[in-house]
């Protein structure tokens, strides 16, 4: 008995020396929580080990070196793993570097230092990001205006815009809640923050801040946007020197000749849109297509398209996903009208039957965008005062899994895409 326990004993040992990576399944039948995954990648990277994303290999999974600390992280966090021998890590490698497959090896090198622009009173769960951040354990730092007009932004190498209105309108909630003590309270905040940084208007002050991140972007940061503050951070740019406020968000009157001014030469994504001149009407401009849309909750999802990931890895990076059917969800900006979106910029998600775009990217001078419509991806129609979502109940969203693709975008070793800008 002796005899077959040591054997045992030297068989145990040895396999255990042979293993050498811990691979992240991401596909869906292997993963019980894709999102705290890229959690313990990030967690791995910080501590500056290297991991290969493989892409479009089960669902885009996690090559990480092999160590007891890992192991034990995994198990702490629910996260499923498979110990990989060196010469299995070698073969799945081997069969990913085929010219007939369409999957590669991108190497993530370093933890990016994560911002999220945000007012400092909102709570985590106001914005699905600051949700998903948190509940993968990845950390992330709150600033607003303050900091991005003192030009702080060169600390950070992602920067999440949290669902703001650049365009000084206080997200066009006039017409529905003027009388909220809510929004009564919020606009005083920003005015009274406007004042201290030197502005006689909010918009004013919003147009600068946009104009800060845009030379972030094309400096070489990452943006990552949601809902509202994608077409508004466009409008900005584009209104730039043009009153295009009404007299109840900035006490006077816009300018009658407006939309003929704005300058669809300094947007990043949206071109040839028209502005929303009511000041009632929760919308911004055409760019949206929630007040267009004629399609029921159940049968509302979009797709994600399909790139080459050897030769086009950023998208491929960015649409990865157990699933290539995503299921759909609103916001103030649920989705982009395609007729108005810059030759280019990629489309990443679609909705064809709207003939509307969900997930867009597009690079910047040496940066890089994402604008991702709608609020919440497991809130189909969030409404002010709606409880938190438990992201415990979706841990393999794969709505939350493309903000999180954006998250660890920028660790990776990239071969850039070749778009003009």
């Amino acid at each position: 008995m002796r005899k077959y326990l040591l054997l045992a004993s030297i068989l145990f040992i040895s396999l255990n020396a042979l293993a050498s990576n811990i691979l992240i399944p991401m596909d869906a039948e292997s993963q019980k929580n894709h999102l705290k995954a890229y959690g313990i990648t990030y967690w791995v990277l910080a501590k500056q080990q290297k991991v290969q994303w493989l892409l479009n290999y089960r669902g885009g999974s996690f090559l990480l070196p092999d160590g007891d600390a890992i192991r034990k992280e995994c198990q702490i966090r629910g996260v499923s793993f498979e110990v990989l021998s060196s010469a299995q890590a070698e073969s799945i490698l081997d069969e990913i570097s085929s010219p007939s497959k369409n999957q590669d090896a991108v190497i993530l090198e370093k933890a990016p230092k994560i911002a999220v622009y945000s007012p400092k009173g909102n709570q985590p769960w106001d914005d699905a990001v600051t949700m998903v951040l948190t509940y993968a354990e990845i950390p992330y730092v709150t600033i607003y205006d303050e900091e991005v007009l003192s030009d702080k932004l060169a600390l950070y190498d992602w920067l999440h815009l949290h669902h703001e209105d650049f365009t000084g309108q206080y997200g066009k909630f006039y017409g529905s809640y003027k009388a909220a003590p809510w929004y009564i309270e919020n606009k005083k905040k920003s005015e009274e923050l406007a004042k201290k940084l030197g502005y006689s208007k909010v918009s004013e002050e919003k147009r600068d801040v946009a104009l800060k991140i845009k030379n972030y972007v094309i400096g070489g940061g990452f943006m990552f946007a949601m809902c509202s503050a994608t077409d508004s951070f466009d409008i900005a740019l584009s209104a730039e020197g043009v009153d295009i406020c009404e007299p109840m968000f900035d006490g006077d009157a816009s300018d009658p000749s407006y939309q003929s001014q704005i300058d669809y030469k300094k947007t990043f994504a949206f071109t040839n849109f028209t502005l929303e001149r009511n000041p009632s009407i929760y919308e911004f401009s055409s760019i949206d297509m929630t007040r267009k849309r004629q399609i029921a909750k159940e049968t509302d999802y979009f797709s994600l398209m399909d790139f080459s990931a050897k030769w086009d890895p950023v998208p491929t990076m960015l649409c990865q996903n157990h699933t290539s059917l995503v299921k759909g969800f609103m916001g103030q900006t649920t989705s982009f009208n395609r007729s108005e979106i810059k030759p280019t910029v990629l489309v990443l998600g679609e909705n064809k039957i709207n003939n509307e775009a969900r997930y867009i990217h597009g690079i910047k001078g040496k940066g890089f965008f994402t604008f991702y419509g709608g609020h919440d991806p497991e809130d189909y129609q969030h409404r002010v005062g709606d409880p938190k979502t438990e992201l415990e109940l979706h841990r393999t969203s794969p709505g939350y899994r493309l903000i999180l693709n954006n998250v660890l975008f920028p660790a990776a070793r990239k071969k850039r895409r070749k778009l003009k800008c």
